[in-house]
């Protein structure tokens, strides 16, 4: 039985419809109720120890619950939300939607609590099989995530992107693609390089060293990947505080809405500034799309409309997230997303 579920059986009731049971049909109800919730016993082989029929038994425990002398209770952790959860998942048609509490007192005391990076560790614990290969995105909830990991099995761990600033690799990017790697007892594949780059011509060239080099070529075999979201706005996306003032304006006049892995999205989801690319490290859109499992990890009232963006653009097919998020995610009145398990490019291209 898992440990958040709990059920509870008894021979006693205060319902009155168990009182018009006999003492005896009481007795063998709660035993034969124990017997298949307590003790995992098939109906065929409780139907062999009572000397009765596997539809007698059916009968009696469905009596059982319907009279109150069984009470299944279904719990999980308090940080959990498991109704606002199950929502988002069907929803935006997600594989996995995982919902934590926010701040109690209702405050963003960071714009990606570690909250969110310790539940996608415990997810990623989930996912990650013996053999994948995990990739791994900049961002401060993944390095949260990273820091917090404590189990995973054997697999290759890549990096996705260049680091914000090559003078943080240490306690950035590369130091959580170290931390995933020395948990699973698998090989690391960081990337000693800035995000973003002055111009084409450089980033290409950084592309072409060695190091990174055999970093992209993992990107191919990724099964699962660990992402971050981040909305147009200071401080809410690294590459938006990497830009100057001029490019900041120039992507906004094209209607950006998100970023995620320096890729630009609208509120559709549609990918925008694909320039920007050019002069970036990082896994292209069309790479990302390819990869089994890639999942999002970003929350608060301030990314919010940012998050909606992403899980519209196709790329991602889980989310770990929290209520302040997922109620305006689940209160979105615009058009209802395609299912993000259908990969769908919003562009068709």
């Amino acid at each position: 039985m898992n440990s958040s579920e709990e059920i509870a059986v008894s021979a006693m009731s205060a319902g009155r419809s168990a009182l018009r049971m006999g003492p005896a049909e009481l007795v063998q109800a709660a035993a034969m109720a124990r017997r298949f919730y307590l003790e995992g016993k098939s109906k065929i082989q409780i139907a062999e120890e009572f000397g009765v029929s596997r539809f007698k038994v059916a009968r009696v425990l469905e009596t059982a619950l319907e009279r109150d002398l069984v009470r299944i209770e279904i719990r999980v952790p308090a940080e959990l939300d498991a109704e606002r959860s199950d929502a988002l998942r069907a929803r935006y048609g997600l594989r996995h939607a995982v919902v934590v509490e926010s701040p109690a007192d209702g405050e963003e005391t960071s714009p990606d609590p570690e909250n969110l990076g310790e539940t996608a560790a415990d997810l990623l614990g989930e996912l990650v099989s013996e053999g994948d290969v995990l990739g791994l995105a900049w961002g401060r909830s993944t390095i949260h995530m990273a820091a917090a990991l404590d189990r995973l099995p054997p697999c290759t761990v890549v990096q996705l992107t260049g680091v914000y600033d090559a003078g943080t690799a240490e306690r950035g990017s590369v130091e959580a693609v170290r931390r995933a790697a020395q948990v699973s007892g698998g090989e690391a594949h960081p990337i000693y390089a800035p995000m973003l780059l002055p111009d084409p011509a450089t980033a290409a060239a950084l592309r072409n060293q060695t190091g990174i080099a055999r970093a992209f070529e993992y990107f191919d075999k990724v099964t699962v990947a660990a992402v971050s979201i981040g909305s147009w706005e200071p401080g809410i996306s690294t590459v938006h505080d990497m830009l100057t003032d001029e490019e900041r304006a120039h992507y906004a006049s094209l209607g950006v809405a998100a970023e995620m892995s320096a890729h630009l999205f609208d509120a559709e989801g549609r990918r925008v500034g694909r320039d920007l690319g050019e002069r970036c490290i990082t896994v292209e859109a069309d790479r990302l799309r390819r990869i089994p499992e890639v999942v999002a990890i970003a929350g608060g009232q301030r990314k919010a409309a940012a998050i909606d963006a992403v899980l519209r653009s196709g790329l991602v097919t889980s989310l770990v997230t929290d209520t302040a998020a997922a109620d305006f995610l689940l209160n979105e009145t615009g058009p209802k997303p395609r299912p993000a398990l259908d990969r769908a490019d919003p562009d068709g291209i």
